[in-house]
């Protein structure tokens, strides 16, 4: 069965604005089981993965390099923030990825997830793993059935990846 990433990123176009990239919800703390499905997620955007920094106190397993078809350098230290990883591929292409915790509750997640992807955000991490209810498409009030349906039609999707 294949794992799907959940993964919203911004338009490449907006990557350069604010202090992420989009936003990545893993299932687990085990970053050698969850990186081989973000790594080919982010493949088409990021080319060939390099190097993904990480906080060593937010992961379960620390480990120095991944085997995902090729060798990925994992560098683990105390002063990442511990809910950012950073992806680097080839040619000096970067992503920062804010990290919903995996035991983040479904509409709660998918709010963060749409926040962070937002071309105009520059909310910093404090603000968006605090997400309250947010707009879609310019509209306030909704209700967070809604807000977890329209993340799936605005373009929010879960990337199938064998």
């Amino acid at each position: 069965m294949p794992s799907q990433v959940r993964l919203r990123l911004k338009p490449p176009v907006a990557s350069s604005t604010g202090f992420v990239d989009g936003a990545w919800w893993p299932r687990s703390r085990n970053l050698s089981a969850e990186l081989p499905a973000l790594l080919a997620a982010l493949r088409p955007r990021l080319g060939r993965v390099e190097r993904v920094t990480y906080n060593l106190s937010v992961w379960d397993l620390a480990v120095r390099k991944a085997a995902v078809g090729h060798q990925v350098r994992l560098d683990g230290s105390f002063s990442q923030a511990p809910d950012l990883v950073a992806v680097a591929g080839a040619g000096g292409r970067r992503l920062t990825l804010l990290v919903v915790p995996p035991d983040t509750a479904e509409v709660a997640a998918h709010r963060v997830l749409i926040m962070a992807s937002r071309p105009d955000n520059v909310d910093g991490t404090d603000v968006l793993l605090t997400a309250r209810p947010v707009a879609v498409g310019g509209e306030s009030g909704d209700e967070p059935d809604m807000v977890a349906e329209r993340w799936e039609g605005d373009g929010g999707r879960r990337y199938e990846h064998a």
